[in-house]
């Protein structure tokens, strides 16, 4: 018999979003019970299965191989750092991942202060790209607040509209990344079910944005 394959989701909208484009597919994927906590659920037929798992954490699923595949956002898979196959920019869950700060923060001399909640992002982006000293400085709540009292230069964050920034005096002084829903595979996933997910993958690409 053969065995289903797993689907790993982050828990919130983008499940849904995920889940509609699935279907959209032609991939069976039931549904979660909003009446229970229940986190797994599967098609009727028993061909897929999916459970719903922290954003953070559905890369690390898919590279352990608890989920040969999983829907996350881009911003998830730079800052995690796992070994999986990105096979495929899913088109929803669009917004940016900024520096942004009070205007002129980056024009300062020496090392910036910067505070974000994707370190190796910020990282990444002042170490290897602008070549610059910084000093990183993890948060995990609202990182708007650290250019204004003074704990850091400038920060790392995500932004749709940008409206946060703007109430609060700071501005985007660059764009780090563009974000979005991506399609992630196991690495051995990738060659013993080699036609599966090259199914899905061809479905997926086909089904209308």
């Amino acid at each position: 018999m053969t065995r289903p394959i797993t689907f790993a989701l982050s828990k919130g909208r983008l499940s849904e979003l995920a889940l509609e484009r699935l279907r959209c597919a032609g991939v069976e994927c039931g549904s979660p019970s909003k009446r229970t906590r229940k986190l797994f659920f599967e098609d009727e037929e028993g061909l897929c299965k999916f459970f719903l798992a922290k954003a953070s954490d559905v890369p690390t699923y898919v590279e352990h191989g608890a989920a040969d595949l999983g829907i996350a956002g881009k911003d998830t898979i730079l800052e995690g750092q796992k070994s999986v196959c990105e096979v495929l920019d899913l088109d929803f869950g669009h917004c940016r991942m900024v520096v942004a700060g009070l205007p002129g923060a980056l024009n300062r001399e020496g090392a910036l202060r910067v505070a974000s909640k994707y370190p190796h992002i910020a990282r990444d982006y002042f170490f290897n790209k602008r070549k610059r000293t910084a000093e990183i400085i993890k948060l995990h709540g609202s990182v708007e607040l650290a250019p204004i009292v003074g704990l850091a230069d400038v920060i790392v964050d995500i932004v749709e509209t940008g409206a946060t920034l703007k109430a609060n005096g700071l501005v985007i002084l660059d764009e780090v990344a563009e974000l979005s829903a991506r399609l992630i595979v196991n690495r051995v996933s990738m060659k013993t079910e080699r036609e599966r997910v090259a199914d899905i993958i061809r479905r997926l690409r086909a089904c209308p944005h």
